[in-house]
């Protein structure tokens, strides 16, 4: 049992935060059908796992056999998200409670993302989550390393001025949950039921709300701490 106490609480953005992750797939499925292809809503939440963005849209034009450009396709993708979030994106269930908790027993809180800065403050000004994390946005651009690369966790911890036994980390895809095993820190699964999203690391703590964070982090002692060897770094093929 550890008796350290939890000063930092590193949270993910799309599907941790902002109930974005079916927003995304259904992105992919607009652009696709647009260009005249056949994308289903399930497809996409096989290949939305957390990882770098690029490589999940070159999964799909492989997948569809679909003779674009990346970079003609992403900013096709980037403006259908921004279209949508406008439109319905929302905060996810119980996490304005959370920081306030956070908030009243002086535990910081930061986002550390795949996504690019300009994405993760829309998600969050959208949802009336941006004032609350004013200076501690952190983007894999800020480090250019994706996740399940530990960097942008690690570097996350770091620059907010807390070791990453002070911290816990909280995502929702298995990528950003191997990413956070591998930096070394306490790491919490944000579990959204699809069978896509399923891991199997022993040293990850599962939970189906964010509401259920609140026991562990401000009761630290009656759970163990993350105590294993970091994962292999290499991304498994979508």
């Amino acid at each position: 049992m550890t008796k350290t106490p939890i000063r930092c609480v590193i949270f993910d953005c799309d599907g941790t935060l902002v109930d974005s992750e079916r927003l995304c797939c259904q992105a992919l499925v607009n652009v696709f059908t647009a260009l005249g292809h056949t994308l289903t809503f399930q497809q996409c939440r096989d290949h939305f796992k957390g990882g770098k963005l690029a490589e999940i849209l070159a999964d799909v034009v492989d997948l569809l056999k679909v003779n674009i450009l990346l970079d003609e396709l992403e900013p096709l993708y980037r403006d259908e998200l921004a279209r949508l979030f406008q439109a319905y994106l929302t905060s996810m269930p119980g996490a304005h409670a959370l920081l306030d908790t956070l908030d009243a027993h002086n535990i910081e809180y930061c986002v550390a993302s795949n996504a690019p800065k300009n994405k993760i403050e829309l998600a969050l000004s959208l949802t009336g989550l941006l004032d609350r994390f004013q200076g501690r946005i952190f983007s894999a651009f800020d480090t250019n390393s994706w996740k399940p690369d530990p960097d942008i966790v690690i570097y996350s911890a770091m620059t907010m001025g807390f070791s990453l036994k002070e911290c816990v980390y909280i995502d929702d895809s298995p990528k950003g949950v191997e990413a956070g095993v591998n930096a070394g820190v306490t790491t919490f699964q944000l579990f959204n039921g699809s069978p896509a999203n399923q891991i199997d690391f022993p040293a990850v703590y599962v939970i189906s709300e964010l509401s259920e964070l609140r026991q562990h982090i401000l009761y630290p002692s009656d759970f163990k701490m993350l105590d294993s060897e970091p994962l292999n770094r290499k991304s498994s093929p979508h």
